[in-house]
């Protein structure tokens, strides 16, 4: 993947911070049939910020946890507007001061909307693609992302966190790995299965699916 995308739609990093805090236990596929609507209805922080509480979780219901997630997306675009001049901030700090963010929304929005290299995003598929390629044996997402850091250069941080997690999206899935058609499989310690055809041919179907979208796992 020589250029790895973010497969949740936005148009700014305000929208990507709201589909990465809906994202959470959700599917991008999910997210993505709902972000239209919430911002056609509201597409503005301030107007996400001062809607009836209830109409927001009626728009993003079919994410899960609509209550959390509408509190959270409220308050984050609250303090957007009020502390930030309607602008997503473009340092890890005052991102996690904001509602619903935690390190990963945070490195999502800085390496996807502003390509700023502040860390390695961390998700369930990150986390479980390098515990089986042994690049770490660490349990918590902090852990993993400092291990991460260490193995590659700043400059591969933002496009390597997606090339692993679209990875463990499409091909090294939980259950089931098809380690059959992985591009890494002569790499993989855990690999339960020979590849087939070689490495470049295995890449090639990688791209394919990813270009497909055909990944409905949780993000």
């Amino acid at each position: 993947m020589p250029q790895p995308r973010c497969e949740l739609e936005h148009k700014d990093a305000w929208t990507l911070l709201i589909a990465t805090i809906l994202s959470a236990q959700s599917t991008d596929r999910t997210v993505n049939t709902v972000t239209p609507v919430l911002f056609a209805k509201y597409p503005t922080p301030v107007a996400l910020a001062t809607a009836p509480r209830e109409d927001v979780e009626a728009v993003v219901h079919r994410t899960g946890f609509f209550r959390n997630k509408a509190k959270a997306i409220q308050g984050a675009s609250l303090m957007v507007h009020q502390q930030h001049g309607g602008q997503v901030p473009r340092d890890m700090a005052a991102l996690l001061q904001l509602p619903g963010v935690a390190r990963k929304t945070a490195n999502v929005v800085l390496g996807v909307a502003y390509r700023i290299a502040a860390g390695i995003v961390v998700d369930t598929h990150v986390m479980r693609v390098s515990q089986r390629l042994g690049f770490t044996v660490a349990t918590t997402a902090d852990k993993v992302e400092q291990e991460l850091c260490q193995r590659f250069t700043k400059d591969e941080w933002i496009d390597i966190g997606h090339r692993i997690l679209l990875l463990g999206r499409y091909v090294c899935v939980a259950k089931g790995p098809d380690c059959a058609n992985c591009p890494l499989a002569e790499l993989c310690p855990s690999r339960e299965h020979a590849p087939l055809g070689t490495w470049q041919q295995r890449a090639e179907h990688v791209r394919q699916l990813v270009d497909s979208g055909s990944a409905s796992r949780p993000a």
